[in-house]
């Protein structure tokens, strides 16, 4: 049986990968170990969060699945840090699992050129170094040009829960074992991480007395750009906040030697930004109370997700702190948090297209490239199945820049100095974050999306108004000002605005931290008539016009650096400041350029600059 392109795993890589090649027109087969576990979200039931809101907003302007799904299946939307500045702003929704799952599974099994295989792929074919395609457990082959690996935490998958240990990519599913070998004998490097989970618990054993509530925004926004926002009403349920006490710390002390995180059960690096329960009842011994979230996990409430308590400790402990937190003391555990090990492949052997630099056609995505988060998977998989797309049709790649999204953040972060531990996106990781907002994801990636082919014509369309609303807005405040007459004191006194004593644009007036949308748009009856969005887009930009202008003008200073060409006699040796590492590397490969230097793994920008400022010394030597 013969593809265009072959994904392998269900999960949130694995459907953007698999939706992305399809709707670009590739016949693509989807392997999945259980067709019914599409989609499945292992974890919390929850997208989106700081910077992984970010990521899903560019993953929807991109043409992904990822923001519609939410927005049809959440029952709780929020705006994480709404009162802070709109660059670490983020979107999150609890979600119906059981839908959201659904939902992907019918999205799947409901486009065109997209075919799904229940089994499990065991080997890849390889022939003269470029993938052929794959065999699985039922000795199946089938044939494609490209192949993408998302096997999320399936890969030699090892469950821990106290002395308890299972082989499983999930709880009560397979693990998948000869895949990972299959891996290994290509000669591609393999490594070892470690996450965990929570209990869930019964509903009807919870006492939401005693904790506080928490409920979505009173008028709650939705993820994708392509959904109305006019008429999403989605029914919101809420969460509820508890904490765990001393006593809760004690019952997790003096089970501490039955814990496989500290008696070398685990082997893996486990994220360091989303411990266990252990682990931080370990490391934060002055804390006296960890915050709980208690999550729905579906629309019917039936069973609450423990977010903040993910562990590996043994059964009867994990029930004894449960039962320690205020309105859990009656809790009944319908799932027992766990700890699971799996392989990875050291992104570093990855191009940034996520092509593999060792085997022609084979792509990786998601878990397996050492991330965390549904958000983070996604993204790499709608990437994946975009240039596997483009490199069937002999098209130029698509990699996004670090100053053009989130996702080129993650993207060069991981192929450019890989990871050791779980990666999980953070705002603090983009340099240009004040320019790769939330809000503006569809401004800077739905040309992409519309150019492939994943966007229609008509979200396209309203992208470009609101980019042509929003220059023409910041121009209209550019051009006008008010003079200190007496009607114009007046005037700013009367929207509640402070008086000026000399004549400033309107720019700055709006720029004032005072300066809301309603006065924005009493100040301009054109402006008025503009869409919410682009509205909120001219006031943004406005306020934040002189350092949105200092990033544009680093950015420009860096792509005008990364075409400098580096002479080919330079002597790496003599270049203090770089490291052994960064020598070895720029030695054995002569990067013509500074830009092909900075795709060499390893090669920090740190050591870029090193390197510019001896090129700008070595040109003025031979002057």
């Amino acid at each position: 049986m013969k593809y265009d392109i072959i994904v392998i795993g269900g999960g949130h890589a694995g459907i953007e990968a698999a939706l992305s090649s399809a709707r670009l027109g590739h016949k693509t087969l989807l392997i999945s170990i259980l067709a019914e576990q599409i989609g499945a979200a292992s974890c919390n039931p929850a997208i989106g969060g700081l910077a992984k809101g970010h990521l899903v907003k560019e993953i929807d302007a991109l043409g992904g699945q990822m923001g519609l799904a939410t927005d049809q299946t959440g029952i709780q939307f929020r705006i994480l840090n709404n009162s802070k500045g709109p660059a670490v702003r983020g979107s999150r929704a609890q979600i119906d699992m059981d839908r959201y799952r659904i939902y992907m599974r019918n999205i799947i099994l409901n486009t065109d050129n997209l075919f799904v295989a229940q089994e499990m792929a065991e080997e890849i074919i390889v022939k003269d170094n470029e993938v052929t395609g794959v065999i699985t457990q039922l000795k199946n082959h089938y044939h494609a040009k490209k192949i993408i690996i998302t096997a999320g935490t399936f890969l030699r998958g090892l469950i821990h829960i106290g002395e308890f240990q299972q082989e499983s990519g999930r709880i009560g599913e397979f693990p998948s074992v000869k895949l990972s070998d299959s891996l290994k004998s290509l000669g591609l490097d393999i490594g070892r991480l470690k996450t965990g989970t929570c209990a869930r618990i019964d509903a009807k054993s919870i006492d939401f007395s005693k904790m506080e509530i928490q409920l979505g925004d009173e008028n709650p926004m939705p993820f994708s750009f392509r959904t109305d926002v006019a008429t999403f009403r989605p029914h919101q349920l809420p969460c509820y906040i508890t904490y765990t006490n001393e006593t809760t710390h004690d019952v997790i002390q003096s089970n501490f030697y039955r814990a496989p995180l500290f008696t070398g059960q685990i082997e893996g690096i486990g994220p360091r930004y989303c411990p266990s329960i252990e682990d931080k009842v370990n490391r934060f011994k002055d804390k006296e109370r960890h915050h709980l979230f208690i999550e729905p996990q579906t629309r019917e409430a039936t069973e609450y997700y423990l977010n903040g308590l993910s562990t590996s400790l043994p059964p009867d402990t994990q029930l004894g702190m449960i039962r320690s937190v205020a309105g859990l003391e009656n809790a009944r555990v319908v799932r027992y948090g766990y700890a699971i090990e799996y392989d990875y492949v050291n992104p570093t052997e990855l191009k940034h297209t996520l092509e593999t630099k060792k085997i022609i056609g084979l792509y990786c995505a998601g878990q397996i490239n050492g991330t965390t988060g549904y958000e983070e998977a996604a993204a790499q998989g709608l990437m994946a199945g975009i240039n596997a797309s483009l490199s069937i049709r002999e098209e130029e790649p698509l990699v996004l820049r670090r100053d053009e999204a989130y996702i080129g953040v993650l993207i060069d972060d991981l192929v450019t100095k890989g990871t050791k531990e779980p990666y999980r996106m953070f705002t603090s990781r983009a340099e240009y974050r004040l320019l790769l907002r939330e809000d503006n994801a569809d401004l800077r990636l739905s040309s992409y999306g519309y150019k492939l082919g994943l966007i229609d014509e008509a979200t396209h369309d309203k992208m470009v108004k609101k980019m042509l609303h929003t220059q023409r807005g910041l121009a209209i405040l550019e051009e006008n000002s008010f003079t200190p007459s007496k009607e114009n004191v007046a005037y700013l006194e009367s929207i509640g605005e402070d008086k000026i004593t000399d004549v400033m644009s309107w720019q700055k007036i709006v720029a004032r931290k005072s300066f809301t949308l309603e006065k924005l748009e009493k100040l301009s009856p054109e402006i008025a008539t503009f869409s919410e969005d682009a509205k909120e887009q001219i006031l943004i930009e406005a306020k934040y016009k002189n350092y949105i202008e200092k990033q544009k003008n680093q950015i420009d200073k860096m792509k005008e650096m990364m075409s400098i060409k580096i002479p080919p006699l330079m002597d790496f040796d003599s270049i203090s400041g770089l490291s052994n590492e960064v020598v070895e590397k720029l030695k054995r490969f002569s990067p013509p350029t500074l830009f092909e230097a900075s795709e060499i793994s390893g090669i920090t920008p740190a050591a870029l600059d090193i390197l510019h400022i001896y090129i700008k010394i070595h040109s003025r030597k031979k002057l």
